[in-house]
């Protein structure tokens, strides 16, 4: 089992005169968000584990440590771009990968290792972690058909009136068959208003050529949130809080 973590960003919406600390490394509770991101993932061997890295990479390299491998971004083009930047270590590896978030510090290691697990029994080239909310963030909507099964993923912009009321949401977290994930990644196209390579276009990609994808489904959870501004940030810091006192 692999892992990506990405990790690359700048956090512009973050900084401040006094904090131009890259967005993983902003403090919850006093650690580094990518901190509780790799205690999640603490199942896997580091060696296992590459972490993309950008914005003052030295910096993210030197508070992390340990074993880990290190990709490059150097221009944030988006979340496939940074996977791009990773595919050298995987040349010769035919299995799982899980591609996580440095800035999600809430999501737990029992969701990762149940998203695996559901994975490698599934059999297919690409499950794609799910959430149901009551009150949906602007997160892509999952479209399913009327046997509901996963047709398709629109993300919020270009949701209709009717798809904006879907609960399901695609947050951003899968496990990919390896060679599957990176064979499709020169597919990817950025034709959109932010000129980025979306890494949320490749399970698309993958219904289009007829491949197997599953779903692994989580309820009303926190879990789902990451860190985009202070005010995620007050969020993120609460809810860790109150699980370190339960």
């Amino acid at each position: 089992m692999r892992a990506i973590v990405l990790g690359a960003g700048k956090g512009t919406r973050l900084q401040s005169e006094n904090n131009d600390a890259p967005k993983v490394l902003r403090k919850a509770n006093g650690r580094p968000l990518i901190g509780y991101v790799l205690d999640a993932l603490s199942f896997i061997p580091q060696e296992n584990i590459c972490i993309v890295v950008g914005y003052k990479k030295e910096m993210v390299k030197e508070t992390i440590q340990g074993n880990y491998m290190y990709a490059i971004q150097d221009k944030q083009l988006g979340t496939g771009h940074a996977v791009m930047m990773a595919e050298s270590y995987f040349k010769e590896y035919d299995g799982p990968v899980l591609i996580a978030y440095g800035d999600m510090p809430l999501y737990t290691q029992k969701t990762y290792q149940t998203l695996i697990k559901k994975h490698i029994e599934s059999g297919a080239k690409c499950t794609v972690l799910t959430a149901v909310d009551e009150n949906p963030p602007a997160y892509g909507r999952i479209i399913r058909d009327d046997k509901g099964q996963l047709i398709g993923i629109v993300e919020t912009k270009d949701c209709t009136p009717e798809q904006l009321k879907i609960k399901e949401l695609n947050i951003g977290v899968y496990v990919f068959d390896s060679k599957s994930l990176f064979e499709n990644l020169s597919l990817l196209k950025n034709d959109n208003a932010q000129k980025e390579y979306y890494l949320t276009d490749i399970p698309k990609i993958l219904l289009e050529h007829g491949e197997k994808i599953h779903t692994y489904t989580i309820h009303n959870t926190d879990e789902i949130y990451g860190v985009n501004t202070t005010e995620d940030l007050a969020f993120c810091e609460r809810v860790l809080k109150e699980r370190m006192n339960d």
